[in-house]
């Protein structure tokens, strides 16, 4: 018996191979047609979940922000100390493998498009910079921070400093590497801090050895 794949499924699949098609030809080249031959369809069944390709785009963003979110919730779980649980959420902003530089790359895209497209309504927010502000927000609410802070300029600052791994990482990806985005982000953090942390973590969790 063939699977029976729900609608909400379906709509995922075709955003995930606009996201694909995104990634090979830009957002110029993210026709109706093509996502829907990358999704193993027609063009005519892909208008059954989306009506227009606007309707696609915004699903695409937001499942892009879904995505994310969701790490975010797993990670603000964790019984982590509060800087090496505060440097995880702020990395899972950097693509440091491959699916966080997919989800980057289209969401520039996305965002580049839709900043000439004032006539789409229920676009996604960047919320990039708001959360490095609650990041910063805990940070100081469990008595982390330095005194005297300035916590809209620190977060200003470290938005550039995530924004701009971002970006090169994405335009850069040989001169990059996960561990070095990984120190940025720490080392920045630390910085704010009362006292820098012995101990930071790695890319995909681990615990980084101390540094003599």
């Amino acid at each position: 018996m063939p699977k029976i794949v729900s609608h909400a499924e379906q709509r995922t699949r075709i955003a995930e191979a606009m996201w694909r098609v995104i990634l090979k030809s830009g957002m110029e080249g993210a026709t109706v047609r093509k996502i829907a031959a990358e999704a193993g369809m027609s063009a005519g069944a892909l208008r059954h979940y989306f009506k227009t390709q606007d309707d696609l785009l915004v699903y695409a963003m937001r499942l892009v922000n879904e995505r994310v979110e969701k790490r975010i919730r797993q990670l603000v779980s964790e019984p982590l100390p509060p800087v090496a649980k505060a440097v995880r959420l702020l990395l899972e902003l950097v693509p440091l493998d491959g699916e966080r530089r997919a989800e980057m790359d289209v969401w520039f895209s996305f965002m580049e498009y839709v900043r000439h497209r004032k006539d789409l309504s229920d676009v996604p927010e960047n919320r990039m910079h708001s959360f490095i502000r609650e990041v910063l927000g805990y940070l100081d609410r469990e008595g982390i921070l330095q005194e005297g802070l300035d916590l809209a300029l620190e977060a200003e600052r470290l938005y550039a400093v995530i924004d701009g791994l971002a970006v090169h990482a994405l335009l850069e990806p040989g001169r990059l590497r996960p561990e070095e985005m990984e120190r940025v982000v720490r080392t920045s953090v630390e910085r704010l801090c009362r006292s820098a942390a012995p101990q930071g973590t790695q890319p995909g969790g681990r615990q980084a050895p101390a540094r003599s």
